[in-house]
Parts: structure tokens; sequence; C-alpha cells
């Protein structure tokens, strides 16, 4: 199986296994939340449908992501996964304000949960299946950079304070008897589900807007390119990612007397390496002779980046 191959598998794998917990979680809250009329097991269950409204988006999205260039879209369908990513934000962001609404009707009348141990135990079994997820969730991530289960991975991220916060809204109300403690609770869980929102939002639309890779990125393909012996300069760093693939490219600055064939071969080597580094990526070299990029009217600053003279 060769990398690609694998990725893939481990993507598609992902969006199964998210899928399957959204979907047994939302059993087991439904009926939890109808025994204990608690708001923040409300909150909990709302956030388990968005869940599974999202995570099947994300199957769909990484899907379609995977699907080779074609003579449409050159560039293949890595943007798909922020597109996706982008509309889970905005799931996650209603949710957070239906539970704002629904908490400040409870501060305005207070009720008291009740059978508490019900919606204890159904949370403990939420932790420990969200547990399993994101751990198998951030593997993937980790191997395949894919920003829509990486989306899908940091809402799951705030169920498990979510679902720590109704149980502690629970003992509170139930056992202690503050009964302002369920909707209190229910409106930080909302605030976390607006900050999950607007970090992925952001992060989806730097994919979408073309934004260049971290700087530490930027460094390390600049210091890679200037390693070689022959390589006089470098400017005119482009980077970008779509989806799992990265796209670089450089203006590369050698002897203008070299022969075209010397000159292809550097080229080819450095590409090499840069794909070595961030396997998939798709790069560009182009080749000037250094008198010239001298002469230019535009020029490279430090960090590879143009300006004017």
């Amino acid at each position: 199986m060769s990398a690609q191959q694998r990725k893939a598998s481990l993507m598609r794998g992902a969006t199964y296994a998210s899928v399957a917990t959204a979907s047994g979680l939302i059993l087991l809250k439904v009926v939890a939340w109808q025994i204990t009329d608690s708001v923040a097991l409300l909150s909990s269950l709302i956030d388990s449908l968005l869940d599974a409204a999202a995570s099947i988006m994300t199957l769909f999205a990484v899907r379609h992501s995977l699907t080779p260039a074609d003579s449409n879209h050159r560039f293949g369908h890595g943007k798909i996964e922020s597109l996706s990513a982008l509309a889970q934000a905005g799931l996650v962001a209603g949710s957070g304000l239906f539970l704002i609404a629904e908490s400040i009707s409870r501060l305005i009348t207070p009720q008291q949960p009740e059978h508490g141990t019900w919606g204890i135990g159904v949370m403990l079994v939420s932790i420990v299946a969200t547990l399993g997820l994101t751990s198998f969730q951030r593997y993937v991530v980790h191997h395949t950079k894919s920003i829509a289960i990486g989306a899908d991975a940091l809402h799951y991220l705030s169920d498990l304070l979510m679902n720590a916060a109704v149980i502690l809204a629970l003992v509170l109300s139930i056992y202690l008897g503050w009964t302002l403690a369920d909707p209190i609770i229910a409106l930080g869980i909302a605030a976390i589900l607006l900050r999950s929102a607007w970090k992925i939002a952001r992060q989806s639309l730097d994919i979408l807007m073309d934004h260049e890779l971290p700087d530490v990125d930027r460094q390390r393909i600049l210091d890679t390119v200037r390693a070689h012996s022959n390589v006089l300069g470098v400017h005119d760093l482009k980077t970008r990612s779509s989806g799992q693939q990265d796209f670089i490219q450089l203006h590369l600055e050698i002897d203008g007397s070299m022969s075209l064939y010397r000159a292809h071969a550097i080229a080819d080597t450095i590409e090499a390496e840069l794909q070595t580094l961030y396997p998939g990526a798709e790069v560009i070299i182009h080749q000037d002779p250094h008198i010239l990029s001298e002469e230019t009217q535009v020029y490279g600053d430090e960090d590879g980046r143009t300006a004017p003279k």
C-alpha cells in the first residue's frame, strides 16, 4: 500500500468512526435527557446531533477530496475539506446560540433536573467513547493533515469538557440543590462551542484564501534550498495548501553560464528533497541566472517574499 493510499484509508476510517460514535451517543443522550430533563444534558444532546451532521458532512467531503485531479480541477479537490469545516463551524455556532437562549430561559425559571444517576452514567460512557474517537482522529490528522477531520476532532475535544461539565451540573443541581448550576454551566458550554466554531472557521478561511504555510515551514523550505552549493539565491517563494496537499513555488538563482541540463538536474534534486519533507506536495521551481536576478526589478527579501526594488 502506497503512502497516499494509506492516508486515504486512514481518513475514510476516521469519518466512519466519527459517524458511528455520534450516532450511538445520540441514542443514549435522548434517553438520558427524557429521564433527567437537564438543560445541561440537553446541550450535550444538541451537540451530539450536530456532531452527527458534521461527521456525515465530513465523510462525503473527505471522499470527494480524495478524488484525483481532473481536467476541470487541475489542483485536485482538496478545498472541499475546508468548505466542509466552514459549514461545521456554522453548525457549532448555531448550537451555541441556541443553548444560550435555552440557558437564559432556565435562569429566569429555574427547574430541578431529575434522576441524575442516569445522566451521569450516560456522560461517563460519552467521555470514554469520545476519548477513543479523538485519539484515533489525532493520529489520522498527524499523518494526513486533513483539515476536515481536524475540525471534526476539535469539536469532539470540546465535547470532553462539555461532558465533564454536564456531570458537574447534575451533581450540583440534584445532590447539592444548586438549581442554577445547570443553566450556568450550560452557558459556559455555549461559550466553548462558540470559541471552537471561531477556531474552525478561521483555519478553514486561511485554506480557502490560499494563506501561506506557517513561517517555520517557509524557513525550512528556504534552508533546504540554500543548503545546495550550486544555489546562489532564492526568491519569490509562494506556498499554500489545499486539503492534505501542499503547493510550493519558488525562483532558483544559479550560475547563468551553467548548461540547461545541469540547471534542470539541480532543480530536480531540490524538488525531490522538498517532496520528501512535504510528501504529496506539488513543487514548481523556476531557474533564473543569478546576474539577471540581481538586475531585475523584483527581488526576494530575507524570507523569500517579493517586494518592489
